[in-house]
């Protein structure tokens, strides 16, 4: 049997039943904050990154929750990068063919696809792609006699602790310098933003100084707002005013700027100064916008639409992809993640540790770009490559048949499996023709066939009789039109291109016997 590692490297021994105990059950403390980022300075993130190398990551943790809910523009990139993930389509396919493999991948789609909720935990899973990594605590149950996952838990990063420890440890109320997890009760994603340890792999880590100047430059924008955005009032007194006369007009100028009415003496007066700071205007703006670009970066790869002039078309729609590699990325990341510590004790309690896995596969090819490589094997399979039915069948997604299942086949493929292009002696032109490959190698023999199965198909005898009647393509099309003048014309198109390929053959095989 082969030898079995978690997340880290280490090597775990194969159990006879899952774990039961809840580890890390939900505290109402879990919803509480330090909110480390109030009054943060250059100095006080300084210390929080350092506590979190030294292994301590909960100020960290705490903090990379709070830039998530302040700044919007982080928020939505990431939201991004998370759901360009979580919308796609997800197939269990089985380590091979054999009939043993395929009971095993069944069992194992049926028991994810019962999963409470497993799309939500795959959004929670990828809450390390900011953060570096992402626990769920697994839940077991037992169903007709199988081991099964009944939910699963996501457990909040700033639980975990490096301290005095080369894995993580899970802190709870009995043990607060953390227990190691034991094997087959957690899923513990780990995404590899950047090479390292895992406390520094996470892409806000990345971003956490971009962060804190932009949020100076927000705090100094609004402060100069309240500044420049109002004129000054200036109220003026005479030298002769007494003490009541000016509390008076402090008051009046006072409430100028919240109620803009007041009443002042003839002796008084209010002078309203514009403020002039054209040059100061803009710097906020275009810091901040700078700002986001980086941000922006880091998590979807490009910087399209972070710094867009309000009212312009043009980078709106890149604004909300992903660039393609990284989907791709962070696809095959959670893919080994859910092999490792889903499937792999799924078949291991049930089938044993021994058995081959299945693969958990992310749809993530789009859907113009299956076009372009459906054109691109239909070229080479015409050119004469010969490509194996499974890798067509795993390559574009599709259920390969079982032996003796009906099949979807297009009316002018009835014929045959492979492409035969010639030219027509009667038009001479070229037309594409199927052929028996298994059966029928020479023109004449695959026209016999062809001829005895249309001969026996009701839809097709009245072209058999057409076909010694005509003397072009031109008046073959124009009668089959009045013969099947009652259907409708998708029907009476297939009927024409199987009449094609009937004569195109029928004129091969004259053609060849003329030349003896």
């Amino acid at each position: 049997m082969a030898t079995l590692y978690d997340a880290f490297g280490r090597e775990i021994k194969p159990e006879r039943r899952p774990p039961e105990r809840v580890l890390a059950s939900v505290s109402i403390w879990d919803r509480y904050s330090t909110y480390p980022s109030k009054g943060l300075t250059p100095q006080k993130l300084a210390t929080i990154l350092k506590e979190a190398e030294a292994g301590d990551v909960y100020r960290q943790a705490e903090l990379f929750e709070e830039m998530e809910e302040k700044d919007l523009h982080l928020f939505s990139v990431l939201q991004s990068r998370k759901l360009a993930v979580a919308r796609l389509d997800y197939e269990i396919q089985p380590y091979s063919e054999s009939e043993e493999d395929r009971r095993i991948a069944d069992f194992v789609a049926d028991c994810i696809f019962g999963i409470e909720d497993f799309e939500d935990a795959i959004v929670d899973l990828l809450d390390a792609i900011g953060k570096g990594y992402s626990v769920l605590e697994l839940y077991w149950d037992v169903a007709d006699g199988k081991n099964v996952i009944r939910r699963m838990e996501w457990i909040h990063q700033k639980r975990f602790t490096w301290v005095n420890s080369t894995t993580p440890r899970l802190i709870t109320d009995d043990s607060p310098e953390g227990v190691e997890l034991p094997p087959w009760k957690f899923i513990f994603h780990l995404h590899k933003a950047k090479s390292g340890h895992p406390i520094r792999q996470g892409i806000l880590r990345v971003v956490t100084w971009m962060y804190l100047f932009k949020n100076y430059s927000v705090k100094d924008w609004v402060r100069f707002g309240e500044v420049y955005g109002q004129p000054l009032r200036l109220g003026k007194y005479d030298a002769q005013a007494t003490k009541e006369d000016k509390e008076v007009l402090l008051k009046a100028v006072q409430a100028l700027g919240s109620d803009a009415a007041g009443i002042i003496s003839k002796a008084t007066e209010i002078e309203f100064v514009e403020a002039q700071k054209y040059g100061s205007i803009n710097v906020y703006e275009r810091f901040i916008a700078l700002c986001n670009a980086e941000v922006s970066k880091a998590v979807l790869g490009h910087s399209a639409g972070a710094d867009a002039t309000p009212g312009r078309l043009g980078n709106e729609n890149m604004a909300q992809l992903v660039r393609e590699d990284l989907v791709r990325a962070d696809c095959e990341l959670l893919a080994k993640t859910i092999r490792r510590d889903i499937i792999r004790p799924l078949v291991g309690f049930n089938f044993g540790w021994d058995r081959a896995l299945p693969f958990f596969k992310f749809r993530y090819e789009k859907p113009e770009d299956l076009n372009k490589e459906a054109e691109r094997y239909k070229t080479l399979i015409e050119a004469g490559f010969e490509i194996p039915k499974k890798h067509g069948y795993e390559k574009f997604g599709i259920p390969q048949p079982e032996p003796g299942e009906e099949v979807i086949v297009p009316p002018q493929y009835k014929f045959g499996t492979s492409v035969m292009k010639s030219t027509c002696p009667g038009c001479g032109m070229q037309h594409v023709a199927k052929e028996k490959r298994d059966e029928k190698d020479t023109v004449d023999e695959l026209t016999n066939a062809l001829l005895e199965e249309a001969k026996i198909d009701p839809l097709m005898k009245p072209v058999v009789e057409l076909l010694d009647e005509v003397g072009s393509l031109e008046e073959l099309k124009e009668r089959i039109l009045d013969v099947y003048s009652h259907m409708d014309s998708e029907t009476i198109g297939a009927v024409i291109q199987r009449a094609l390929v009937l004569a195109e053959l029928m004129g091969m095989a004259e053609v060849k016997d003329a030349r003896g």
